[in-house]
């Protein structure tokens, strides 16, 4: 397929009938197919992990077929050799005293690879390896070849426990867990079959057509357009606050590997025909971040309550404020102070004692008695008010935009090729809760500002203001 034909297809639709292609009669693999197409547009590697059985190496030969060129396969044990990867020694090359390999039709040479089991492999293959992951280079004896390696997909059991094989794990940006089919979804496996390639038995032969390969140049010129796609402030933000939520859950992200994820994100908005990174688009840093399957379910929450708050009123920061008020209206409400009367006395006195209050003695009353609820000028009032007023507009605002926001934040994320749907539903359920929480803050204010308005009023205005209520930030 021509240059031209292939920028065609990394449009929108064309991207949404590629994941299709990857995915199709796989029984719940729309988000590895998901993961694999971004992985391939990002020219990145990708580490496949789930139990046998689950469809990996199906899933990296369809990638294969959508990217063309030249595909290894290996299943790697402890007992693997290096020739079997990078292929074997030259005679001819040792004859003229060079240490040299027969690359054609091994790892060295291919586009697309997959290593099964890619852990189990010994020391002098995952060494080897390093490089020719990180840098795309290969050691052909004295000199250093640039391979055409675009993305491996690697598969293991589970991830690695030991700490010798951290910096190789860490050479796959994009790890997905491929977990067996639910058991929601048991019954249509079992009814669909399989057949060899992953198909259900008996589909029609349409249905297996490959699409043409890609041109691999114009997926390089797609990740060089990718560098000018804008990280609005708001998306650092974002990313600021998952470094240190991961940073306090002990969960290590190197600075190359932001630097990296980063360049996905902005290949993540290209393909969707952004020229800026939206918060939507964070919906892929599980794969980039997590390095265990229980890790992506908690991420997946603080992804949605982060694009579920909405930009106008955080619910959280309101219902501190909602309390602020509260806590200030039962100070001010209870409050007591002395009552005198006309001539400057104790105005309960002669009622009480029956007499003048330089012959009470003992059995004076406690000066409580004379305390009544404590009087506050206009203007301290209208000061109360002004500031719920306030807080009320910005409410005012947000409720008087709701709707539109989760119509327009639901059709951004259905528009978006790397948000599954069942995520889309979690974001807007975060968003409607938050709606409901603002309702509920807003009632509590309004009560809040009629109780302020009827507290007892001086009847003379000292013209003080007082200190406006505290808001946690």
């Amino acid at each position: 397929m021509s240059a031209a034909e292939t920028a065609a297809r990394l449009q929108p639709p064309g991207l949404r009938a590629l994941i299709a292609v990857v995915g199709h009669g796989l029984i719940e693999r729309e988000e590895q197919a998901r993961c694999l197409v971004l992985a391939l547009l990002s020219g990145e590697h990708l580490l496949l992990v789930g139990p046998p059985g689950t469809a990996k190496s199906e899933l990296a030969r369809r990638l294969h077929r959508l990217a063309g060129g030249a595909y290894f396969e290996r299943l790697l044990t402890r007992f693997s050799v290096p020739e079997e990867l990078f292929g074997p020694l030259s005679l001819v090359a040792l004859d003229e005293g060079r240490y040299e390999r027969e690359v054609r039709g091994y790892l060295p040479t291919a586009s697309v690879a997959f290593l099964d089991e890619v852990f189990k492999a010994n020391s002098a293959i995952l060494n080897a390896l390093l490089g020719l992951l990180n840098e795309r280079v290969f050691d052909q004896g004295a000199q250093r070849l640039a391979v055409p390696l675009v993305t491996l997909v690697a598969a293991s059991n589970e991830p690695p426990d030991d700490p010798g094989l951290a910096a190789f794990h860490d050479r796959f940006l994009f790890r997905c867990p491929v977990p067996p089919v639910s058991d929601q979804a048991f019954g249509q496996l079992l009814v669909a079959g399989a057949s060899a390639d992953g198909l259900p038995i008996g589909a029609d032969a349409s249905t297996r057509a490959t699409p043409s390969p890609l041109d691999l140049s114009a997926l390089q010129a797609l990740r060089e357009r990718a560098a000018a796609v804008a990280l609005p402030p708001a998306v650092v933000a974002l990313l600021l606050a998952l470094r240190e939520r991961l940073r306090a859950a002990a969960v290590p992200v190197s600075d190359r590997r932001w630097v990296r994820i980063v360049a996905v994100l902005r290949v993540a908005a290209l393909a969707n025909g952004r020229d800026a990174v939206a918060a939507a688009d964070l919906c892929v840093l599980p794969w980039l971040v997590c390095e265990r399957a229980e890790e992506h379910e908690p991420l997946r929450e603080w992804l949605a309550a982060s694009l579920g708050a909405g930009a106008e009123v955080d619910p959280q920061w309101l219902w501190r404020a909602a309390q602020a008020f509260e806590r200030q209206l039962e100070l001010e409400s209870s409050a007591t102070e002395l009552a005198f009367d006309d001539s400057g006395k104790l105005a309960l006195m002669r009622s009480v004692g029956g007499a003048e209050g330089s012959e009470l003695g003992e059995g004076a009353p406690r000066l409580s008695a004379f305390s009544r609820r404590k009087r506050y000028g206009a203007g301290h009032i209208a000061a109360r008010l002004a500031q719920i007023d306030q807080l009320l507009g910005e409410v005012e605002r947000f409720t008087s935009t709701a709707l539109a926001h989760e119509r327009l934040l639901g059709e951004q994320l259905a528009a978006n090729l790397w948000v599954a749907p069942a995520f889309a539903q979690q974001v807007l359920a975060v968003l409607r809760a938050n709606c409901e929480r603002v309702l509920a803050c807003q009632a509590a204010l309004r009560d809040t500002r009629a109780a302020f308005a009827a507290l007892p009023v001086t009847e003379g205005d000292d013209g003080r203001v007082p200190e406006p209520v505290r808001l946690d930030d």
